[in-house]
């Protein structure tokens, strides 16, 4: 074992130069500019943004706290405030079939204006057209006409009335009634005296009132007729009427606006209607039906306003529209509906915005995953990427079954850039599942999650910390806090060699240095309270730590950190809850008998293995057959479990402290149980690299230290994760006073010769191991069960 030697302490954890910072405080430093660590995604932005072709939208991927969200909108509104202003959006009544609302697309800024003067034409419209149908000359052709349609009457009335002065009979009109009564002495007769008249005579008047009614009935055959004429004279001089009180209104507006077809055809439209429908704005005679100028006024703007629905007029360059809730009505719009006598109705004024409306050319911002979780909305999406055009429709009725009348608007030509902003798993997929999503969104923008460590990155690293610190409103840091901000970030990145790019982490921790700050009443940010921070926030999320730690000192889980043991081995764990990860020791046994079950894996067979520890099991049967069992079978049955587990065990990192316990099993050396073990190994035997590596160290140290340091304690790691160690001081320091120690391997052979003292062994010319070796031992305990076994 002593030709093993621990890694030195400064392996073990990369310090932060300070004379890499030449600089005393931050509030010296230029501030930083652009996104730091993020060459690959600023080059697929700006190609993404420059790319106009239909398909080319957007999917920023990377983990969340990493600023990918703060990357693309600032990347977005950066582009976007050089190009030119979208078009106004708006809708207006369709005249001919008020279900189906007209789209009106007009020139940025027009359309609050056309607003304005539509609203102030409806105005002049409300006061001038009553007037004109108030004004003499109309009514003196109105009375012309109703003198003419009088005198026919009249010339009817007349020719009967002379023939019934020839029988001595009156006709009189009663309203619009004509009757006939008898007349004696110049006087009407009433019924009393005409019913002492003789029996002649009675018979002889209503002869001839039958005969004046006959007459009177062909002298007003042409009622109708005439009735006709005269409406359709009062239809053509209130037409007439309508039109010299409207056009001259109209006129300066179409001249306004003689450069916009859509809005002279408007114009036109509004005019055909008011004069056609001039009596609903004038209001009727009748008393029952009068209109008050309310209720005229409600006319007029439900029939002829204009709907602005997405006005850009204060717009500056391309819209960047931001959706935090993805639903079908907040991104598509939606048709509001209003009470009315118990009954929902309404009309294309209630007609209402959506983000894609107001991201119109420009572009649009969404989560992915958000998007994702709202029932119709993805597809709604891709339909309306593909036909360039947005509808506002109600999804739900296509599935229930149940149609109200509602309104169906015309569609807006749609060109918009949608950028997703997601996670990696979720953008894969859509790919996997979605054979459209490639083609729609063919720009794939990866967020890094570390940047390299070079002289370079950690000034650019301190600049960036000067502008998080004074977008925060933070004091400015000292050289050596930026230092230990280094160092953390290297941990985080769980790499000596690189930088974290989780910004929103970084500005957590800056502001909860600051608050430390206040608290000692110092001026500047410096290392202590950096350390201070980091040390609260592992109190505040330790418990679950703490118990575990508390379960193995009173023996309730059973680790030993001390002697010798065979089939038993200290493997190292990382738990994580939440955000919060932490190392914890776990004991892995192994048994062996003879027998051809090969090795079970107990976690397996209970389903608490999942797929990548169950694999790294069956890994242990290749090593074994191809190290020890190359000219003989293997024949053997043993049993593999990580003790007090109860919850499900993924990963491979235990392998390697599977087969040197199972080695330890089959040969009956002990393993000394002062180390814990972690790591993974392929069939050969060779040691690969794991997650996790400083937790699991600190967890088994601080197992150890808790119990008290022996000075042999220790773990055993891949040799591949030296590069990973960024540990805690006080790991660092117990290693410098030689009571902890930790080794690097590189093979099975040299994990084996640390835990159990002995030499691993060679193999010879002849194909055997050095005598003695743990490996000739292991050829000859697998060659006696495979003897016992036939």
């Amino acid at each position: 074992m002593d030709k093993h030697l621990p890694l030195a302490p400064e392996a073990l954890y990369r310090n932060c130069d300070p004379e890499l910072l030449p600089f005393k405080t931050t509030e010296s430093l230029e501030p930083f500019t652009g996104f730091f660590g993020q060459d690959r995604a600023i080059e697929a932005m700006a190609f993404g943004i420059g790319m106009q072709r239909p398909g080319y939208n957007l999917f920023v991927m990377g983990n969340p706290h990493t600023g990918r969200f703060s990357f693309a909108m600032d990347s977005l509104k950066s582009s976007a405030k050089k190009q030119n202003k979208p078009s106004d959006w708006c809708y207006i009544n369709n005249l001919n079939d008020n279900r189906y609302p007209v789209v009106l697309e007009l020139p940025a800024g027009r359309a609050s204006q056309l607003k304005r003067d539509i609203r102030q034409l409806l105005d002049t419209v409300l006061t001038e057209l009553p007037a004109a149908f108030e004004n003499p000359a109309y009514q003196r052709m109105k009375s012309q006409i109703e003198r003419e349609f009088n005198r026919h009457y009249d010339d009817a009335l007349d020719q009967v009335e002379r023939k019934g002065r020839e029988y001595s009979i009156a006709v009189y009109r009663d309203g619009a009634t004509v009757g006939f009564t008898p007349v004696s002495n110049g006087q009407g007769m009433d019924e009393a005296a005409f019913s002492q008249l003789p029996e002649e005579e009675r018979d002889a008047i209503q002869s001839h009132i039958s005969e004046l009614e006959e007459m009177l009935n062909d002298s007003l055959t042409g009622l109708p007729v005439w009735r006709r004429a005269a409406a359709e004279q009062m239809k053509v001089l209130d037409r007439e009427t309508s039109r010299q009180a409207v056009q001259p209104l109209i006129q300066p507006l179409r001249e306004k606006y003689a450069n916009i077809n859509s809005i002279v055809d408007y114009l036109n439209h509004i005019e055909r209607d008011l004069i056609r429908n001039s009596s609903e704005v004038v209001g009727d005679d009748s008393p029952l039906e009068a209109k008050t100028d309310a209720m005229r006024r409600e006319y007029l703007e439900q029939n002829y306003g204009l709907n602005l629905l997405v006005d850009n007029h204060k717009t500056k360059g391309a819209p960047v529209v931001f959706e935090a809730h993805p639903s079908y009505e907040n991104l598509f719009g939606r048709v509001e509906y209003v009470s009315e006598m118990g009954s929902m109705v309404t009309n294309y004024t209630l007609i209402r915005s959506g983000a894609l409306h107001r991201a119109n050319g420009g572009y649009l911002v969404l989560e992915a995953e958000k998007l994702l979780e709202q029932p119709f909305v993805y597809s709604a999406l891709k339909r309306a990427l593909k036909s360039h055009e947005i509808r506002i429709e109600n999804p739900i009725s296509e599935y229930t079954g149940i149609s109200a009348i509602t309104l169906s608007p015309h569609p807006a030509s749609l060109k918009v850039k949608v950028v997703l902003v997601g996670e990696r798993d979720t953008y894969y997929l859509l790919q996997e599942l979605d054979h459209d999503f490639e083609k729609m969104f063919r720009v794939v923008v990866d967020f890094d999650e570390d940047v390299h460590r070079t002289p370079h990155s950690i000034r650019q690293y301190a600049r960036l910390m000067k502008t998080l610190a004074h977008e925060e409103n933070l004091a400015p840091l000292t050289r050596r806090a930026v230092a230990r901000l280094v160092e953390h970030s290297s941990r985080l990145a769980g790499d000596q060699e690189l930088l974290s790019a989780h910004v929103g982490e970084l500005v957590d921790l800056l502001c909860e240095s600051d608050f430390r700050r206040r608290e000692q009443n110092d001026a500047l940010i410096n290392a202590e309270h950096v350390e201070l921070a980091l040390e609260a926030k592992e109190r505040r999320t330790g418990r679950l730590s703490e118990k575990i730690l508390e379960s193995i000192l009173n023996e309730t889980v059973l680790i030993d950190t001390e002697g010798e043991a065979i089939g038993k081995s200290n493997g190292l764990t990382v738990l994580q809850v939440g955000d919060v990860s932490f190392g914890s020791p776990a004991r892995i046994t192994a048994t062996v008998h003879p027998g051809n079950k090969g090795i079970i894996d107990i976690e397996r067979e209970v389903t608490l293995g999942q797929p990548i520890h169950s694999k790294g099991v069956l890994i242990l049967s290749g090593f074994l057959g191809h190290t020890y069992a190359s000219d003989f079978p293997l024949a053997v049955s043993a049993s593999l479990a990580m003790e007090q587990s109860y919850g499900y065990v993924d990963g491979d990192s235990a392998s390697l402290a599977e087969i040197c316990t199972l080695i330890s099993a089959l040969t009956h050396i002990p393993i000394r149980q002062q180390y814990a073990i972690t790591g993974s190994i392929n069939q050969y035997g060779e040691v690969q690299a794991i997650g996790g590596v400083n937790e699991k160290i600190e967890g088994f140290f601080h197992l150890c230290k808790t119990r008290g340091l022996t000075g042999w304690q220790g773990c055993v790691i891949p040799k591949a994760n030296v590069r990973h160690l960024m540990l805690k001081a006080e790991v660092v320091k117990a290693v410098e006073d030689g009571v902890f120690h930790i080794y690097a391997v590189a093979s099975v052979d040299e994990c084996l010769e640390i835990l159990m003292g002995r030499t691993a062994g060679v193999r010879k010319q002849d194909g055997h191991f050095t005598q003695r070796s743990i490996n000739a031992q292991v050829v000859k305990r697998l060659r006696e069960i495979a003897k016992a076994k036939a």
